[in-house]
């Protein structure tokens, strides 16, 4: 890891995580542990962190914020967490404009490009967590054609996937599993922590490979 690694989080209200009542804008979920786990394990190489959660942000929203949220900071790596409201919407809110798998994908390839374009910039493809904690959910079920398109973009951009949504499911069917949510959505502290833990472990893959390479 390069010293004063810039490193942008964005995505919707679960990237945020009350980051607004936070003096160092960072929040206090997913975010904050992964910043606390480089603060603990690598003080002397700690990364500048940015979390761009928005609460309420579909992919469409992002798009309108691209520039200034990612690309004008010049990250040296953009981990992306969208999917979860592009779905929730079409329960919730029916009447909307709705995005829909071939929408999400237009809309992520034209931001995925603009990364590799302009920046050098490793590029995290978080996978969308879930809705309500039932596999047989509505929610779940339609999430799946968006984790879909996830990692065919990943592939196409040479992008790591964080498999979150795989380990939200797979912690379901353990026996005796705790609540990860609030309300089927946004996380809990073991929620939080279940997504850290996701994204550091993807991100320890995706350096030990990368020092193979030097």
């Amino acid at each position: 890891m390069v010293a004063n690694q810039r490193i942008v989080f964005i995505g919707d209200s679960i990237t945020q995580a009350g980051k607004f009542e936070d003096s160092e804008q960072i929040g206090y979920g997913y975010v904050r542990y992964i910043k606390d786990y480089f603060v603990i394990n690598q003080p002397e190489e700690l990364p500048i962190i940015f979390n761009k959660g928005i609460n309420g942000n579909r992919i469409p929203d992002l798009e309108q914020r691209w520039e200034a949220d990612v690309l004008s900071l010049c990250p040296n790596l953009v981990s992306i967490s969208i999917g979860i409201n592009d779905v929730w919407r079409q329960l919730d809110h029916p009447e909307w404009k709705q995005v829909t798998p071939v929408r999400f994908r237009e809309i992520y390839d034209r931001l995925l490009e603009q990364v590799t374009k302009n920046t050098e910039a490793s590029i995290f493809l978080m996978e969308p967590t879930i809705i309500e904690e039932k596999m047989e959910a509505e929610g779940n079920i339609l999430l799946k054609d968006y984790v879909e398109v996830i990692h065919q973009l990943a592939e196409r951009y040479s992008a790591t996937v964080v498999p979150t949504h795989q380990v939200f499911i797979e912690y379901l069917q353990k026996q005796n599993h705790q609540v990860l949510t609030t309300d089927g959505v946004h996380m809990n502290s073991a929620g939080n922590m279940l997504m850290a833990q996701t994204w550091l472990k993807a991100y320890n893959k995706y350096m030990e490979a990368k020092k193979k390479t030097l």
